[in-house]
């Protein structure tokens, strides 16, 4: 399962005449598997010596884990900082600063990140990686980028070639085949005053990634599905959502149904799309917005800039932890609290999201980065119509590591730098929350008649 329940969108596309975007040569993908990991990274490090070579690095399970609350991760190694960026010397670090985590900067004399050791703990099941070598020459994009063909379940482009490529990579990560949990959402408003706005059952699974499929996965199948089931607070609890997903942004694209107590009935939901506001969010976050991008593409130019070292949120074991960083601890005025974050410097594919003129959207421009192992931790800033940073966008990371694969990458995090509010999506750090592997549920689970049958008033 893709471990993030927050594609809360229905694909609104046109189709194009467009060709498909081939993949890549034979001569090409042979780079896979020898200076190039399967999944398309860098094997080697950098010539400083801040990014390590990739060497299948496993994370043991510290003696501080419980079995008994599998989803909630202690910090395996208790490594201390590197160093500190602050307002006061960030200058001198931006060449691997965001745009975003710049304007952090300048705007919170407080905001600090504390720079640590960084591990490549990338692990992926074995099917996972010859997948990826296959869809190398096989996956193809058509459709205007916006339909994908031929591809297997893996990583759709390891040697991405567009920036549309870019994003369904970052769609399509590596999770865990299913899975299930509980998590809250919270909005922290511009004087730090901190509001749950869901407690929250979350399920999901990606038959994209069935490990019994030996042949390209149909378009129109089912690549994604999640069901979120809220329990709180009170004026949510007994309300559901359902999203399926497919590999076609145009046809079926993905689909959204909702149950309200009140009104005891199903309902497709195609306005939880784009940049309307997030259900649980309070204003400051969108639903394209929700793990730096979520949904459909078809409203950007997608532009492959390149790859850049930057700075993300990784091996973040503390935002699961209610030990070292429960909500009274982690949650503070205008950004998380800086003693709960990792950061480690780590090799990007950029990209630059420009809105296409007959489109509207309240970020018009935006550029994101995504990590070269596994695609899910990410950064970005979303520009106004002025041209203003105003947006920062997170997808903090942590491995499973009493699986040892699967990678989780679900507490989002949407920055408002135009009020000082921000919203995360999902956090485990209480007793009972966290994300794990689950059995599969059956397809009635995943339909709108199984959201009916379970509705509550």
């Amino acid at each position: 399962m893709k471990t993030r329940y927050c594609l809360l969108t229905t694909m609104f596309s046109i189709s194009f005449a467009c060709p498909a975007l081939s993949a890549v040569s034979a001569d090409e993908a042979r780079l896979l598997g020898t200076t190039l990991m399967p999944w398309g990274a860098e094997k080697a490090g950098n010539k400083e010596g801040t990014i390590p070579e990739y060497t299948y690095e496993r994370v043991t399970p510290p003696p501080a884990y419980d079995p008994k609350r599998p989803g909630q991760y202690p910090d395996p190694w208790n490594e201390k900082p590197l160093y500190s960026i602050t307002a006061q010397n960030y200058a001198q670090y931006a060449s691997h600063l965001s745009e975003g985590h710049i304007e952090m900067f300048k705007k919170y004399p407080a905001y600090r990140m504390d720079i640590y050791k960084s591990h490549r703990t990338a692990q992926y099941p074995k099917y996972v990686i010859e997948n990826s070598l296959k869809n190398a020459t096989s996956c193809k994009a058509v459709n205007d980028e916006l339909r994908l063909e031929g591809c297997y379940g893996g990583v759709p482009f390891p040697i991405p070639k567009s920036g549309n490529q870019v994003i369904w990579n970052h769609e399509l990560h590596y999770g865990l085949y299913a899975g299930g949990g509980e998590g809250r959402a919270y909005l922290v408003t511009s004087d730090g005053k901190v509001i749950l706005t869901a407690e929250q059952t979350l399920n999901g699974d990606a038959p994209f990634f069935d490990p019994n499929r030996t042949t390209p996965a149909d378009p129109q199948s089912i690549s994604g599905r999640f069901r979120v089931d809220f329990t709180g607070p009170a004026r949510k609890t007994g309300e559901k959502l359902l999203g399926i997903g497919s590999l076609d942004q145009i046809s079926p694209g993905i689909r959204v149904w909702q149950y309200l107590p009140g009104q005891r009935r199903v309902k497709l939901a195609p306005d939880l799309a784009y940049d309307t506001p997030s259900p649980t969010g309070g204003g400051a976050s969108t639903i394209d917005e929700i793990m730096v991008f979520s949904g459909a593409q078809d409203r950007y130019d997608m532009k492959f800039v390149g790859k850049k070292e930057i700075y993300l949120q990784y091996n973040n074991f503390k935002i699961t932890d209610p030990s070292v960083c429960p909500v009274d601890v982690y949650f503070t005025r205008n950004f998380p609290n800086p003693d709960c974050v990792r950061w480690e410097l780590h090799r990007t594919f950029v990209v630059e999201a420009r809105l296409k003129p007959q489109f509207r959207h309240i970020l018009p421009k935006r550029i994101m980065y995504f990590d070269e192992d596994i695609w899910g931790p990410a950064t970005g800033a979303g520009y106004d119509a002025s041209g203003k940073i105003f947006r920062v966008e997170e997808a903090p990371y942590f491995p499973t590591y009493d699986l040892g694969y699967g990678h989780a990458v679900t507490a989002a995090v949407t920055l408002d730098l135009n009020t000082g509010a921000y919203y995360q999506s999902t956090f485990y750090a209480y007793p009972g929350g966290g994300i794990r592997e689950t059995k599969k549920q059956p397809d009635a689970f995943y339909s709108p008649d199984g959201l009916a049958g379970e509705g509550i008033r």
